[in-house]
Parts: structure tokens; sequence; C-alpha cells
């Protein structure tokens, strides 16, 4: 593993990774507050997005004004509130006018469902799924966390695109291999524990090619799979035990539980995407500090160059 870094350091590596790149034309969806549309603006000043202003105008001049930002040059879609924000915000991104999509200030579900309605034109063959990219500074690797927010109870199938929006991210993020830690209570499998079935056959599925570009190990208990220690303890032989660059959790309680253990017991720093859209999703927190937004701007400026590169190479 690495050396510990400060608080933060992977993250700021991330967007340095992003800086050169081309700017992702993003559309802010309802940033009416004075956090989600200065976390926007930082992202444009470091060159991360190009903002597309989707709100009600009198709402988002107020909060420029509240942190004095002039937002002369900037695109701004005058909409009357908030499902109109996201329903619009959709729609150029189904149209191809912009290539993501930033959570403003409006609740997450009035985004997701604009997002997953079917009439949208966002869906793809996979299914969305959240991935938290935590900068834990006691853990010596990058550590993502998944499903936190979208998924309730996933089935098999929908476990096996979460397990491959995060490889996907993680590839993104320049881990060539990552190793994804299948969680459940026991490392054994269990007839009376679903988790650890699905974590066995999940496993399966990716010796067969059905998930691609990770190594997958589990059922793992989550000791085990990011203590080298407490693996070796329990006589586990496995290049994933110990030191897990992906956690997928038996379901949303689980996953979002850790991240939140993590951000607020271990001083980690969160970003976060939604993938498996046409276009990438920041799911920003309305408590997150401004590296924070710039972070998951980061990620999702190098997933959507990631995919380009990778639908050229399959096109030659």
């Amino acid at each position: 593993m690495e050396a510990q870094p400060r608080p933060g350091e992977r993250h700021r590596r991330l967007i340095v990774n992003a800086h050169g790149l081309p700017a992702l034309r993003t559309a802010v969806v309802h940033p009416c507050d004075e956090a989600s549309l200065g976390g926007a603006l930082a992202a444009w000043r470091e060159g991360l997005i190009q903002p597309v202003l989707v709100g009600p105008r009198r709402r988002i001049v107020a909060a420029a004004e509240a942190i004095d930002w002039d937002l002369e040059g900037i695109e701004l879609i005058d909409t009357p509130h908030s499902h109109a924000s996201a329903e619009r915000a959709v729609s150029l991104a189904a149209e191809g006018t912009v290539e993501a999509l930033m959570k403003g200030a409006l609740h997450t579900d009035e985004l997701m469902s604009a997002t997953l309605a079917r009439r949208a034109g966002l869906r793809t063959e996979r299914q969305m799924s959240h991935v938290y990219a935590l900068d834990v500074p006691s853990y010596g690797l990058p550590l993502l966390i998944t499903d936190g927010a979208l998924h309730i109870a996933p089935d098999l199938t929908a476990k096996r695109d979460i397990v491959q929006n995060a490889i996907d991210l993680a590839r993104a993020m320049g881990i060539d291999r990552p190793r994804v830690a299948l969680l459940s209570a026991v490392e054994t499998v269990r007839p009376t524990i679903p988790s650890t079935l699905e974590a066995a056959a999940l496993c399966k599925m990716a010796e067969r090619g059905q998930i691609e570009g990770g190594l997958l190990d589990g059922p793992l208990a989550i000791d085990n799979a990011v203590s080298l220690a407490a693996a070796h303890s329990k006589h586990l032989h496995s290049e994933v035990a110990g030191q897990a660059h992906v956690l997928v959790a038996p379901d949303l309680e689980a996953a979002n539980m850790i991240a939140k253990l993590l951000i607020h017991l271990a001083g980690a720093q969160a970003a976060g995407l939604v993938i498996g859209a046409r276009v990438p999703i920041m799911l920003t927190s309305r408590s997150d500090d401004c590296q924070s937004r710039l972070a998951s701007a980061a990620l999702a400026l190098l997933l959507a160059r990631y995919y380009q590169r990778r639908d050229a190479a399959d096109d030659e």
C-alpha cells in the first residue's frame, strides 16, 4: 500500500490529473444556493466543467451576488421551479447538448426521477448506480463504496451492473485492475445469508466474462476487505482481501452507513457519481464542501473521457 497521504491528497491528485482534458459541458441543475452555485463555478474555474446553469434566473442571480460572482459569459436557462429544472437539464443531456449533469439545490429524488424516466432518453442497457469515492487518510488506497444512494435491495442482475459501474470508475481514475470486495458478514458461502450466495455468483460471473476489468473476491467481511492483518488472521489467501479498491455492500443501507461512518469518524473526504446513464451525474450533497464538489467534477470528467477513449478504441 501507499504511504499515508495528507487528508484530501488523493482527491487533489484527481483534480490535477483531470487538468488538460477538455472541460465537460455540464448542466448544473437548480443551483439556487451559494454552496451549489459556488461549487459549480469553482469547477469551471479549475477547467473541469463548462457550466450551463438551469434554474430560476432570479434565484441564481441572487446566489451569485451573495458570493460576489459575475455570471457574465455563463449560459443560464431560466426555469420556474426545481422539477422543471431537472426535466430541462435531463433533456439537454438526452439531446447531447451537455455531457454531464450536476445536482444543485434540489432533492436527489427530483433529479433522479427525471433521469430514470423512460421517456427521458438517458437510460442505457446498464442499470444506474451511485459510487462514493472516498479519500480516507488512514487507508492506503483509493476507496470506492457502492451503492449507497439508488438501489435499496439490489438483486443479482442489479449487482452485476453496480460492480461493473464501480470498476469503470476505478479504471477511469487510473487503477488498471481494481480489486473488488463483495461484502457480507462472513467469509464463507452460507445458504442462510443471501449476500454470500450473490457474492459467490458475482465472482463466477467475473470468471466467465460477464463482469470485466476488475478482480473480484467475496464474500468478505469488511475487516477482511480493508485490513491485511485481519485477512491474515483468517488465513485468507486472496489478492483482494485487505487491500480492496472497491467495497460492494449487500444493500443501500449498509453502503450508506459505511460511507458516512468513514466521513464523520475517520475524516474521509467524499465525492461521488451516478454511473450507468448516458452521461455521468454528479450527485453532490448539500453538506459537501467545495473540495468534494471539485473532486466529483474531476471524477465525472475522467469517466467521460475514459468512455470516449474506450469507445474510440472499440471502433478501430
